[in-house]
């Protein structure tokens, strides 16, 4: 199939953080965003004027009225749900049409939306995105691509759009593992930041020549670059929540077991942001994993 114009019709499904930082770079740089959807549509009313695009009312008619679709999904319910094989789905009259999966779900599921909708005729690629709402606005993503090569070739002009750097990493599942790993990765240096510091002001250290130490040594991270100062002024607006956090290590614990192997410390940064949610931190950035270690902060 021929590679994509600024002249396609596009889709976006989930209409949250990432999903709507996407709608606005892809108009910003003069594609077509046609038709948004979410399950909450009061999420995209602001949004709709800002890009121009309308409100469907179904996940068939965001299908009927675009080629491409890029889908940002909470979780594997959600993304089996928008593909679902009967009812309301964007399966429905979907020949033809290419689909974006942006968001990290467990590999399976990845494979599962690509054989539906390669069942009916379309294509579907995986786009996992590293990076946050900065990132999506700016075109700066940095995306983890899998699936046909086909496909990722035919999704390539978009993708740019918002990526400043794409790797294709093989066939469906790939990109959700490689994601899995980079999130678990993410979530434990966090989580050993948040200890650290809470450690140091606990031994009356100044935070701030502790983080400029951490940055000249072995302890230096991009974690310490986006987390070290919002911990330590306790600052945890949202850009990767807590919950995201806990979801995405349990997928790489999942993936572990499935290949017999032992992680105790994704097991242990994965009990933090699982007791985040417990205690009703959930919501919070992944900063807020702060909260726990501090002295005095947190019973």
């Amino acid at each position: 199939m021929a590679l994509l114009s600024q002249r396609c019709k596009i889709g976006i499904v989930g209409t949250g953080r990432m999903g709507s930082s996407i709608a606005l770079r892809l108009n910003d740089t003069g594609w077509n965003v046609e038709a948004l959807y979410d399950s909450d549509p009061s999420s995209t009313n602001i949004l709709s004027e800002e890009v121009g695009a309308v409100i469907a009312a179904t996940l068939a008619d965001v299908t009927e009225l675009c080629d491409v679709v890029i889908t940002a999904v909470s979780d594997d319910a959600a993304m089996l749900a928008i593909f679902a094989e009967d009812g309301d789905s964007l399966l429905a009259g979907c020949a033809g049409k290419l689909f974006i999966n942006c968001a990290t779900l467990t590999p399976a599921v990845h494979l599962e939306a690509e054989r539906r909708a390669s069942a009916r005729d379309a294509q579907a690629i995986e786009a996992c995105m590293a990076g946050s709402m900065p990132q999506a606005r700016s075109g700066a993503l940095y995306l983890m691509c899998a699936g046909s090569k086909d496909a990722f070739e035919r999704a390539c002009p978009v993708l740019e759009a918002i990526g400043s750097e794409i790797v294709y990493l093989g066939g469906s599942g790939k990109a959700a593992q490689c994601k899995a790993l980079v999130n678990m990765l993410m979530n434990i240096n966090t989580a050993g930041l948040a200890e650290a510091l809470g450690l140091g002001e606990a031994l009356g250290l100044d935070l701030s020549t502790l983080r400029e130490v951490f940055a000249k040594t072995g302890a230096a991270s991009r974690v310490l670059e986006t987390d070290g100062a919002d911990m330590q002024a306790r600052d945890h607006e949202t850009y990767f929540s807590a919950a995201h956090a806990a979801k995405d290590s349990n997928i790489a614990l999942n993936l572990a077991a499935d290949v017999g192997l032992h992680l105790p410390l994704a097991a242990a940064a994965a009990a933090q942001y699982n007791r985040m949610i417990t205690e009703g931190f959930g919501d919070l950035d992944k900063s807020g994993v702060a909260e726990l270690t501090f002295k005095g902060r947190h019973a």
